[in-house]
C-alpha cells in the first residue's frame, strides 16, 4: 500500500517530540496553532527570540511570516519574509527532507495581491513556479502543497490582470493533482474555488468546495486539526451563496464564521464577512445591526492598512474595500447625520497625505527635537507590535497595560512633534475641529465618489450639509473637457464646462455665501480645472478664489507650521538639459522677472538650476520657484519628475518619490512646469504625485499645473501672481493673476491649469 506523503509529514512531527525533545515539541505546537488558526499564539512563541536579537531558522520564520500575513500585519509579514529569504539564501532551505525556498515568493505574492498589485504578484508566481520545478524540488515531500499555494495566488493575480487563459490553465494544473485522501486535498479545491471566484464564476466555486474529496479523512485525522481548511471552505461557500443571491443561506454561514473563536485572527476574510453580514442586515431592514457591522468592518480594514509601509500598497489595499465606506456613508446620510458621514468620507479617502506619513521609517522627521522624536517613534512601533502579540491573549491585564504604554507614547509624541503625531495617528480630526480651521470667508466643498454615487459635502464654520449628485458620465465629461481645453482657441470646451458645472456645482451653489472656496476633490475630479467651470455667463474664477486640499484633515497640520518669514526666495529658471529643444526661454525670463519682485531672491539658471542645489539650498528659503519642465508617469506616479540640471552628484531627475526625504521650510513652492499637479488616481484614495511630497517636505502651500502650459502666458501669470502676493493672500493673488491673463487670453487653456494647494495665508 502506498503511504501518503502528507501522512508521513504528520507522523514525523508527532514522533519528533519523543525522539528529539522540546524544540521539536515547539514545532508540533506551531503546526497545531497553524491548523487551528491561532496565529497570535504562534507570534508569542517566536517573536520574542527576534526581539532579544536571536535568530530563527527558515522553517520557524516560515511559521512567523505566515502568522503575520494571516492577521494582516503586512509590515511584519514582509520583514519576516525577507528574514526568511536571507536564511534561504544562506543555505537554510530544508525542512523534513523538503525544500522550502519558494515560500518567500509565495508570501510576497500573497501580500502584493492583497494590496492590489497583481503585476508584482504575477512576477512572484512565475519565479516561484520556475524555482519549484528546478533542482529536483518536484520530487520532494512538500511539492504538491507548494504547487497548490503558488497556483492559488498566481491564478487570482492572472485573472485580475485579464490573463484569463493562463488563469484557467492553472485551474487545470490544480485539477490534475492526484489528491484523493491527501492532507492537501482541501487546499487544492480551495485554490480552484478562489480562482473561480476571481472569475466571478460562483457556480464552479461552489462545486469546488463541495467536492467530496475536499476534506481529510481516515487515520490521519487523529493527528490533524482541519480548522485551517474548514474555515476557508465555509467562507467560500457563504460568499458564493451571497453573490448568487441566496442571502439567508449565506447569512447562516456568515453567522457561523462570526461565532468562530479565531475569526478575528483571520484577516483575509474577517472584513468581508462583516461587510456582507451588514449588507444582509440592511436588506432585511435591520439598519442598526448593519451600521454596527459596517463600522466594525471599517475598523478592521483600517487596522490592517495601518501595517502597510508603502504608499502604493495602502492605496491598492483600500481600493476594493470602498463598499464598506460607501454603504455606511449612504446609511448615515439617509438619517441626516452629515457630520458623522463626513468623518467617514475622510477615512474612506485614506486621509491622503495623512496616511502616507504614517510610514515614518523612510521619511525625514522635521523639527528641532528630531532625535527624541525618532526615539519615541521607535518605542511606539515596538509597543504597537507588542499590542498585536498580546491581542490574542486571554490576559486582559496585559492587553490593558500595553494599550496604556501606546497611549502614553502617543501623548509624548504629541508634545514633541504635534504635526507628526496627528499624521501617524489612526484617527482623523473631528468634523468640528476641521470646521474651526475655516474662516468666516471660506466654504469647503468635499467630494466623495464611489461607483455610481457622488456626494458633495458643504462645510462652513457653523454648518455641515451634504447632497447626492449624479456620477453618470463624469469621467467621460472630464476627459472630454481636458481634451477640448488643451486644443488652443477651440470653443468646444464650453459645452463641457457648463455640463460639469451643472453636474458638480449647481446644486451646492445656493448654499455658498462666501467668496472663497476650498475644494477637496476625489478620484477623477483631481484632473478637473474647477476654475473653468461655467454657468453660461461666468466661470467659477470670476466669482471665487479657489484653493485645493488633498484632504480636509490636512487643515489641522498646515496651521501648525510657522507663518510667513522673510527668508527670501530661491528661484530656478530654465535648467540646462541634454536636449536644446527642452530650453524654455520664457521660463528664464520668468525667473529673472520674479527675482525683481521678491526680496532677497537667489536666482539659479541653466547649469546652476540643478537638483543638487535644490537639495542643498531648499531648506533655507521661505519661497521656492521652479520654472522647469515636469514629466508625469501615470503607471508609476512616484517616478514623475521635475527635470533639473544634472551634475556629478545627481542626475537632475527630482522624482516625486524623492520629496519625502527632502527637507524644506517653505511657505510656498511654485512648480511652473508641465503637469505637476497630476498623479495616478486609485479608487478611494487621493491622487499620487508631487503635491503630497512637497507638503510633507515642508511646504505649506504649492502651486502646480494640470496640463502642459503655455510658456509665454505662464510667465505673465507668474509675474502677476508674485506682484499680487505683496498685498494679497495666495488664493486671491492667484485669482487676480488668472483674471488678468484671462483678459489677454480668454481661452481657459492659458490660465485655468494652475492650482493652489494648501494654505492660503
Amino acid at each position: 500500500m502506498k503511504i501518503r506523503r502528507g501522512f508521513i509529514f504528520c507522523i514525523i512531527l508527532f514522533l519528533s517530540f519523543f525522539l528529539f525533545g522540546f524544540s521539536f515539541f515547539d514545532e508540533i505546537s506551531l503546526a497545531r496553532h497553524a491548523q487551528k488558526k491561532e496565529f497570535h499564539e504562534m507570534i508569542k512563541m517566536l517573536q520574542p527570540e527576534l526581539d532579544k536579537g536571536g535568530e530563527l531558522t527558515a522553517w520557524q520564520l516560515f511559521f512567523l511570516a505566515g502568522a503575520y500575513y494571516e492577521i494582516r500585519d503586512y509590515n511584519k509579514a514582509l520583514t519576516t519574509t525577507e528574514l526568511m529569504q536571507k536564511r534561504v539564501d544562506q543555505g537554510d532551505r530544508s525542512a523534513y527532507g523538503s525544500d522550502i525556498s519558494v515560500y518567500p515568493n509565495i508570501f510576497r505574492g500573497l501580500i502584493y495581491l492583497d494590496q492590489n498589485e497583481p503585476q508584482k504578484a504575477d512576477a512572484e508566481g512565475e519565479t516561484a513556479f520556475k524555482l519549484l520545478h528546478s533542482g529536483g524540488r518536484d520530487r520532494q515531500n512538500f511539492y504538491h502543497s507548494e504547487l497548490i499555494s503558488i497556483c492559488d495566488f498566481w491564478g487570482v493575480a492572472l485573472e485580475l490582470m485579464g490573463k484569463k487563459e493562463k488563469a484557467t490553465k492553472l485551474i487545470e494544473a490544480l485539477q490534475n493533482i492526484n489528491s484523493r485522501g491527501q492532507v492537501y486535498a482541501a487546499e487544492k479545491y480551495i485554490a480552484i474555488a478562489r480562482i473561480y471566484m476571481a472569475k466571478k464564476d460562483y457556480a464552479n466555486a461552489l462545486a469546488a468546495v463541495g467536492n467530496p474529496e475536499a476534506k481529510v479523512s481516515g487515520l490521519v485525522t487523529a493527528f490533524y486539526d482541519q480548522t485551517f481548511q474548514e474555515i476557508p471552505k465555509l467562507f467560500i461557500l457563504s460568499k458564493s451563496l451571497y453573490e448568487t443571491g441566496k442571502l439567508q443561506e449565506a447569512k447562516a454561514g456568515y453567522d457561523q464564521l462570526l461565532g468562530h473563536p479565531q475569526i478575528e485572527q483571520i484577516g483575509g476574510i474577517y472584513w468581508i464577512v462583516l461587510l456582507d453580514s451588514a449588507r444582509i442586515a440592511l436588506a432585511d431592514g435591520r439598519n442598526k445591526d448593519g451600521e454596527e457591522l459596517l463600522k466594525k468592518a471599517i475598523d478592521v480594514i483600517e487596522k490592517q492598512r495601518s501595517t502597510i509601509n508603502s504608499e502604493a500598497g495602502r492605496i491598492g489595499f483600500v481600493g476594493d474595500k470602498q463598499t464598506a465606506y460607501s454603504e455606511l456613508i449612504s446609511l448615515l446620510l439617509s438619517d441626516g447625520r452629515y457630520a458623522e458621514s463626513f468623518a467617514y468620507v475622510e477615512r474612506a479617502k485614506a486621509r491622503a497625505l495623512v496616511d502616507l506619513l504614517a510610514s515614518q521609517k523612510s521619511i525625514n522627521i522635521h523639527g528641532g527635537e528630531a532625535p527624541q522624536v525618532k526615539t519615541v517613534l521607535a518605542q511606539l512601533n515596538q509597543a504597537e507590535d507588542n499590542l498585536i502579540v498580546v491581542a490574542g491573549a486571554a490576559d486582559k491585564e496585559s492587553i490593558s497595560k500595553t494599550r496604556s504604554v501606546v497611549l502614553a507614547l502617543k501623548k509624548d509624541l504629541q508634545e514633541k512633534a504635534p504635526e507628526l503625531a496627528a499624521l501617524v495617528s489612526v484617527n482623523t480630526p473631528a468634523p468640528a475641529e476641521i470646521q474651526s480651521k475655516l474662516t468666516s470667508e471660506e466654504t469647503l466643498l468635499e467630494y466623495y465618489l464611489t461607483g455610481k454615487d457622488l456626494y458633495v459635502f458643504v462645510l462652513t464654520r457653523d454648518a455641515i450639509t451634504a447632497q447626492k449628485l449624479t456620477a453618470t458620465g463624469l469621467e467621460k465629461n472630464i476627459n472630454n473637457l481636458r481634451k477640448e481645453i488643451t486644443i488652443r482657441n477651440s470653443p468646444e470646451f464650453n459645452k463641457y464646462t457648463q455640463l460639469l458645472y451643472r453636474q458638480l456645482f449647481a446644486a451646492a451653489s445656493p448654499l455658498i455665501k462666501t467668496k472663497k472656496l476650498i475644494i477637496v476633490p476625489h478620484g477623477v475630479l483631481h484632473y478637473l480645472p474647477f476654475a473653468a467651470l461655467s454657468d453660461g455667463k461666468d466661470y467659477l474664477i470670476d466669482r471665487f478664489s479657489i484653493r485645493m486640499l488633498p484632504s480636509a484633515s490636512v487643515l489641522s497640520f498646515l496651521q501648525t507650521q510657522s507663518g510667513k518669514e522673510d527668508r527670501g526666495a530661491l528661484i530656478f529658471g530654465n535648467p540646462k538639459l541634454d536636449d536644446p529643444k527642452f530650453d524654455l526661454k520664457f521660463a528664464q525670463d520668468e525667473a529673472l522677472a520674479i527675482s525683481k519682485i521678491l526680496p532677497e531672491a537667489k536666482v539659479l539658471l541653466r547649469s546652476d538650476a540643478s537638483e543638487t542645489n535644490l537639495k542643498i539650498l531648499g531648506g533655507q528659503y521661505a519661497r521656492i520657484h521652479l520654472a522647469a519642465h515636469g514629466i508625469f508617469d501615470i503607471e508609476n506616479p512616484l517616478n514623475s519628475a521635475l527635470l533639473l540640471a544634472r551634475d556629478k552628484d545627481n542626475d537632475g531627475m527630482l522624482k516625486a518619490g524623492d520629496l519625502y526625504n527632502l527637507l524644506l521650510n517653505a511657505d510656498l513652492v511654485t512648480l511652473s512646469a508641465c503637469e505637476t499637479a497630476l498623479g495616478k488616481v486609485s479608487t478611494g484614495d487621493d491622487v499620487v504625485g508631487f503635491t503630497r511630497g512637497f507638503l510633507y517636505a515642508g511646504a505649506r502651500s504649492l502651486i502646480s499645473s494640470l496640463w502642459q502650459v503655455d510658456d509665454l502666458a505662464t510667465r505673465d501669470l507668474m509675474v502677476g501672481f508674485y506682484t499680487n502676493l505683496i498685498t494679497l493672500s495666495k488664493d486671491k493673488a492667484l485669482r487676480q493673476a488668472q483674471l488678468k491673463v484671462k483678459q489677454q487670453y480668454p481661452h481657459p487653456f492659458y490660465w485655468a491649469a494652475f492650482l493652489l494647494t494648501g494654505s492660503a495665508q
